[in-house]
Formats: structure tokens, C-alpha cells, sequence
């Protein structure tokens, strides 16, 4: 009997993808760490453009996804992964370019950050919407949890590696390792030996019975049908945006709990985020095993809900001294990014088993779109409600609402399924 966990290291195509993919990732955790310090030591920004730097990151994933999801589902999506990484090569080369040519400033490196952000969308998008095409749909859960796996080890590895680099060089030559990791994500990513053909949308009639001629904002609207229609696909992502939204109300008010109410050290505080790395790491490994033990919809269940009660150990830890409370916030951070992983890698798999083929890039677009949507309206909440009703009772109300995005997984029909559907769906 073949060996279930080893089945896609043997799968050549996957394996190229897997590489590329994971080059570009650990890469980019070096321009991460690199362009704010380029804005802020370099370029000495001011408070505000630092702040329109960091918003610039996520406007991308607002503002052209549902474009991108219908360009990927119009095109091969192999060539187009591929242009994207030698794109975003070739912008970050303009940075050390420019810091030794003299003409390095702000608003280059701003545009340089949004050009890269849009690629960085459709490369995203366009992966999630590949991987279906290039494996079997029984084989996405383990798909998906080695790449996960790959984002989990750059977020360790990568911001140590990062960091080292701009110890040794300045910030500007640091991005220079993030363009040789898109070319070679290229290479292998041109390596892979499946060719897709060119997508044929299914496009509606016209008035008199003639095919219409293809339309954007239709093919928009015809991407957004799995998740507004399809009962799995609706459960899944309205699940996840309320897991989201109170993930969100925690964030803004959590270091403000551990410093000042709690006191926690600084020594503690670069604990809790390796440890939420490293619970990554874990996730990723047993994600798979997760779903065939309990079944994908009761893996789901379970690790939203232990998600919800490891955010509720926040507010618990002023109970408790304070080297005592700083290592459970360790632990909390370690089995909620562990179970975040878990819930991530099925629910992936499972809502990309049940689209059918042309309408994966639509599908993914509606759904990044809609998650990104939700980040300044929780974060937002977070901050309002922390100076409303103090740190520890919005950290509170957040565990809760992360509890109920299990809630409604638990009372739809998600939760009895269990395991990914073999054949391609129809379309909805």
C-alpha cells in the first residue's frame, strides 16, 4: 500500500511547486523586516508615512482580487505565477538600485510596495487555485499542509534569517536575496511539466440564444456564486470571517494587556511570537492526520473551539504571577497558531474540492477579498472597544467570538463530512 504521507514528495510536479513556493516565501520574510527599516532608517519617514506603509500592504488584496481571480480563471495559471515572480524580482532590484544611484526615496519605495503587493495577490490567488489543477482532489488536504508547512518554517527561519542579513548588510542590498528567491521560485516553477489548458469559462447567453461576449463585472459575479450559493463553501467562510473579525478585536488590545497589565518582559514577549511560529510548524505537520482521525468537519469543529479557549487563558493570566502567567501566554499563542493551521489546511482543501476547476481563481479572489475586508473593521473594533470597556473584558468578548466561528461550523452539515470529495463538482 502506498504511503500516505510521502505520496506528493514523490509527485514531481508538486515538488517544483512546493520549492518555488517555498523560496519566494522565505525570502519575503526578508523584504518584510527590510522596507520598514528602509523607510524608517534610511529615509528617516515620519510617523504618517510609516503608517501609509504598512496600510499599503494589505490595499491590493482589496482593490484587485476579483479582478485577478477572473484574469486567473481566463488564463493558464502556470505562466502567470511565473511573470509574477520576475516581476516582483525585478521591482526590488530598484531599491538597492536606487539607494546607490542616489534616487531612492519614499514614494518610490511606496510604489515599489504596492507593485509588489498586486503581485504578490495574483501569486497568491493563482497558487491556491493551481494546486487543484496539478494534484488530486483527494491528495489537497496533504497538499495544503505542506504548504503550510513551508510558511510556517519562513516565519522562523525566514525573520532569522532576515534579521541576521541586516546585521551583516544594509537594508536597501537586503532585498536583494528576496529577488533571487522569485527567480528561482521561477525556475522552478517552469520546471513543473503539466500544462493546463487554456481555460474555456462558462459564459451565459445572450438575449435570442447568441453567446455573449465575456464581461468582467459577470464573470465577477459568476466567481462569487460558490461562496454565496454553495452551502459548504458559505459555512466555510462565514466561519472564518467571524473567526477573523474577534481575532482581530484582540490583536490592537493584546500587547497592551501583556505589558501593562501583566507586566510581561520583553524576553517573554519574543517567546509568545517564536512560540506562535513554532505552533505553526506543528499545525502544518499534523493537519493532515487531524482530518483523517476526526474527520474533516469535526477537525474543523475541534480546532476553532480549542482556539476559543486558548484566547480565553489571556485575561485568565492575571490570576496567576507573573512568570507563571507569561508562560501560559507562551503555550496560548502555540496551540492557537497550531490549531489556526489546522482549521486553515482543511477548510482550504475542502472548499477548493467542492468548486469546479474554472471557477478556482474567482473562488479564491472573492474570498481573500472578503477576509481583508474585515481586518480594519475588527481591528478598528478592538481599539474602540479596549478604551470603551477596558483590555481584559475585550479580550474576553474576542475568545468568545472566536468561539462561535466553531459554532457555526458545528450546527451546518460541514461538520459530518468527512473526507474530500474524489471528483470535480458541477457548477453551481
Amino acid at each position: 500500500m502506498t504511503d500516505r504521507r510521502t505520496t506528493l514528495w514523490r509527485h514531481a510536479d508538486f515538488r517544483n511547486l512546493w520549492l518555488g513556493l517555498t523560496a519566494s516565501l522565505f525570502g519575503s520574510k526578508v523584504t518584510a523586516v527590510a522596507l520598514p527599516l528602509i523607510a524608517a532608517v534610511s529615509l528617516e519617514a515620519t510617523p504618517f508615512e510609516m503608517g501609509v506603509l504598512v496600510a499599503a500592504e494589505g490595499l491590493p488584496y482589496l482593490f484587485i482580487s476579483l479582478f485577478a481571480g477572473v484574469w486567473l480563471d481566463r488564463s493558464a495559471k502556470r505562466p502567470i505565477l511565473i511573470l509574477t515572480d520576475l516581476v516582483r524580482a525585478a521591482l526590488l532590484l530598484l531599491l538597492p538600485v536606487g539607494w546607490a544611484g542616489g534616487f531612492l526615496s519614499f514614494p518610490l519605495l511606496l510604489a515599489v510596495s504596492l507593485a509588489v503587493g498586486a503581485c504578490t495577490v495574483v501569486s497568491d490567488i493563482g497558487s491556491a487555485s493551481y494546486l487543484p489543477l496539478l494534484i488530486d482532489r483527494k491528495d489537497l488536504v496533504e497538499g495544503n499542509s505542506k504548504l503550510e508547512l513551508s510558511s510556517s518554517a519562513s516565519d522562523i527561519a525566514g525573520n532569522a534569517m532576515g534579521g541576521g542579513l541586516l546585521q551583516m548588510i544594509s537594508a536597501p542590498f537586503a532585498v536583494i536575496v528576496n529577488s533571487v528567491t522569485y527567480l528561482v521560485s521561477a525556475v522552478f516553477t517552469a520546471l513543473i511539466r503539466h500544462r493546463e489548458a487554456k481555460p474555456a469559462p462558462v459564459v451565459p447567453e445572450a438575449d435570442g440564444g447568441a453567446v455573449a461576449e465575456p464581461n468582467m463585472w459577470r464573470e465577477i459575479a459568476e466567481g462569487a456564486q460558490p461562496v454565496l450559493r454553495n452551502p459548504v463553501v458559505r459555512t466555510l467562510v462565514t466561519a472564518t470571517l467571524v473567526f477573523n473579525l474577534f481575532t482581530l478585536v484582540i490583536e490592537p488590545v493584546f500587547l497592551i494587556f501583556v505589558t501593562r497589565t501583566l507586566g510581561v518582559e520583553p524576553f517573554y514577549i519574543g517567546l509568545i511570537f517564536a512560540s506562535a511560529g513554532a505552533g505553526a510548524l506543528v499545525g502544518a505537520l499534523v493537519a493532515e492526520r487531524a482530518s483523517r482521525l476526526l474527520g474533516l468537519g469535526r477537525a474543523m469543529v475541534v480546532s476553532l473551539g480549542i482556539a476559543g479557549l486558548a484566547a480565553l487563558l489571556i485575561p485568565l493570566a492575571t490570576q496567576l504571577p507573573k512568570t507563571e502567567a507569561s508562560l501560559l501566554i507562551v503555550v496560548m499563542h502555540f496551540v492557537d497558531s497550531a490549531m489556526i493551521i489546522i482549521y486553515n489546511v482543511n477548510q482550504r482543501s475542502l472548499r477548493s474540492a467542492v468548486t469546479p476547476d474554472h471557477l478556482q481563481g474567482r473562488m479564491n479572489a472573492t474570498i481573500r477579498m472578503a477576509v481583508m475586508g474585515v481586518t480594519p473593521v475588527g481591528a478598528l473594533a478592538g481599539g474602540f472597544l479596549g478604551g470603551a470597556i477596558g483590555t481584559q473584558q475585550t479580550l474576553v468578548l474576542g475568545a468568545i467570538g472566536v468561539l462561535l466561528s466553531g459554532v457555526v461550523i458545528l450546527l451546518s452539515g460541514v461538520r459530518s463530512v468527512r473526507e474530500i470529495p474524489d471528483a470535480e463538482p458541477v457548477a453551481v
